[in-house]
């Protein structure tokens, strides 16, 4: 029996000092070699190739947190829906999940129904007010 166990890491950190020691050294010839030409254009904040308006601290909608908040809400059930649907599907016929888990299932899925026709009622998906 191996004694050592972490004798089967050492590859893995072999590459990634090799890999930090390449990014340092490359950083580090960038800011020796290369030209600095400092414009106007080079010092201004990159704005997707559009001229900046405005202040960039004024205040935003909370509508684009609510946003946020109902992509977090039903990206979290796309996360538990997929596996519980490949071990529902292999599972249906033999070790008995299948009506257990069908019902713990639909109770998730009413659960964020609940939460889904709550946003509604509040006009979260109403994009024109």
């Amino acid at each position: 029996m191996n004694h050592n166990y972490l004798e089967p890491y050492a590859p893995l950190l072999i590459h990634l000092l090799v890999a930090m020691a390449l990014a340092g050294v490359l950083v580090f010839l960038s800011g020796a070699v290369g030209r600095r030409r400092p414009t106007p254009a080079k010092l201004q904040a990159y704005e997707c190739g559009m001229a900046p308006t405005g202040d960039a601290r004024e205040p935003f909608s909370v509508k684009f947190y609510l946003v946020a908040m109902v992509f977090i809400l039903f990206d979290v059930e796309a996360i538990f829906l997929f596996p519980w649907a490949l071990v529902y599907a292999e599972r249906s016929g033999h070790d008995g999940l299948g009506l257990f888990g069908f019902v713990e299932m639909m109770m998730f899925i009413g659960v964020v129904l609940i939460g889904y026709v709550y946003l509604w009622k509040k006009g979260a998906f109403d994009w024109t007010r």
